[in-house]
């Protein structure tokens, strides 16, 4: 019986090892000078969160080591203008709580959280798209 356990856990730790290498292997080759790496495993992807060019950034990876999407955070003066002029437009009367980048393969979207005394909207664009509403909430 011990012997089955000894084996079962080995096997286990063979398989997670082989997904932490595959996954290290792509991160070390997509963001060579990427410091203060932090990584937290899901059951469908790894999510290593690092720092590089003095800007955090967030990478998804699947099980296999390939790379799903990458995030970061940033200010609204970042925006592409389109998305910009249409949050002034559109949206004047909330302000951002949060606001992220994100890039999966060849397409870029924005996902902004804005809020006021009473609501919460979460809107997406991607590059030279209007805002849609992703999601609506209440305060209350």
């Amino acid at each position: 019986m011990l012997l089955l356990l000894t084996l079962t856990n080995f096997s286990f730790a063979n398989k997670k090892d082989e997904i932490n290498s595959k996954v290290t292997n792509s991160f070390k080759k997509d963001f060579a000078n990427a410091s203060e790496i932090k990584r937290e495993t899901e059951k469908a992807f790894v999510k290593l969160t690092f720092l590089l060019n003095e800007e955090v950034m967030f990478a998804y990876y699947s099980q296999n080591g390939d790379l799903l999407a990458v995030s970061r955070n940033i200010l609204s003066n970042r925006l592409p203008l389109t998305q910009l002029i249409g949050l002034k437009k559109g949206y004047a009367d909330y302000w951002i709580s949060d606001l992220f980048e994100i890039n999966a393969g060849d397409e870029t979207a924005y996902y902004i959280t804005l809020e006021n005394a009473d609501s919460t909207l979460v809107l997406k664009s991607e590059v030279n798209q209007d805002w849609a509403v992703y999601k609506k909430g209440t305060k209350w």
